[in-house]
């Protein structure tokens, strides 16, 4: 069976508190975008454990200890079913703030609930991606959401919002921690619902909706915050690094005529 998982972009990103567990609560809105990687698994008889083969964009994780195999460990936790052997082809950058290992993980967990028909619920699916990482829920069933809490508490919101609109997404092959990104960053004072700033036309997003996570991510590289200036010169509606970084992204209201530096970063275009 054959999946593509795909990418998400943060409309906004609000760090809001430190939690008891360590973790951070933040407000943001997840948005898909349709960057994707591949992923495949085959039934593997007779072997032991399970096999993974990544190819494409190189990723510093060990296979064993990839995201798309941390679902499949806890799966068996609760459920048997036969080993598998795994391919999965990166398109989307790790350590860019699209979250891509979560969306293979969370598109490991629903091919298999699916193709080995183990009956598992919406609910039951996400309670095990909250497991693997705080935005996998999201993947699941992958619309446009505000999220809150650790990312897992998702409200969804109108599909397609930003129909017609076209989107610019960049990276410039840096790869930032999220741990560390989460150190650097202060917690916000502003009490703004970021669900009715979105509301608005996009041309009162630019001062209105914010990533916290840029101030540390521009000062630690330049050119990240260079980007962004660049398409807003080229006519972006709205532009903003995703998650912790250090991919940004510009809004059009049309299809824009970039630069050729800036298209040397150039991941993905398509209307959204």
């Amino acid at each position: 069976m054959i999946t593509f998982p795909k990418a998400k972009i943060n409309l906004g990103l609000r760090v809001t508190g430190k939690r008891p567990d360590g973790y951070h609560d933040i407000e943001t809105i997840f948005y898909p975008v349709s960057l994707s990687d591949a992923l495949e698994f085959v039934i593997l008889p007779g072997r032991p454990e399970d096999e993974i083969v990544v190819t494409g964009l190189e990723i510093k994780t060990k296979p064993e200890n990839n995201l798309v195999i941390k679902a499949l460990r806890r799966l068996r936790e609760k459920h048997s079913f036969p080993v598998l052997k795994i391919h999965l082809h990166k398109a989307i950058p790790s350590g860019a703030g699209l979250g891509g290992g979560s969306s293979d993980a969370a598109c490991m967990l629903k091919a298999i609930n699916k193709y080995l028909r183990l009956n598992l619920s919406l609910p039951e699916l996400k309670a095990i991606a909250l497991d693997i990482g705080s935005d996998c829920p999201f993947f699941i069933e992958y619309v446009p959401s505000v999220a809150t809490g650790r990312g897992e508490i998702l409200k969804p919101l109108k599909a397609n919002f930003l129909e017609g609109y076209y989107i610019i997404l960049l990276n410039p092959g840096i790869s930032i921690s999220t741990k560390e990104a989460y150190y650097n960053t202060f917690i916000s004072s502003s009490d703004t619902n970021l669900e009715q700033l979105a509301s608005l036309h996009l041309s009162k997003w630019k001062k209105l909706i914010v990533n916290d996570f840029e101030d540390y991510a521009f000062k630690l590289y330049p050119v990240i915050s260079e980007i962004k200036r660049s398409l807003y010169k080229s006519g972006a509606v709205y532009s903003s690094m995703s998650g912790s970084g250090s991919s940004v992204y510009g809004i059009f209201a049309k299809k824009p005529e970039i630069t050729t530096k800036l298209r040397d970063y150039l991941i993905y275009e398509g209307l959204c």
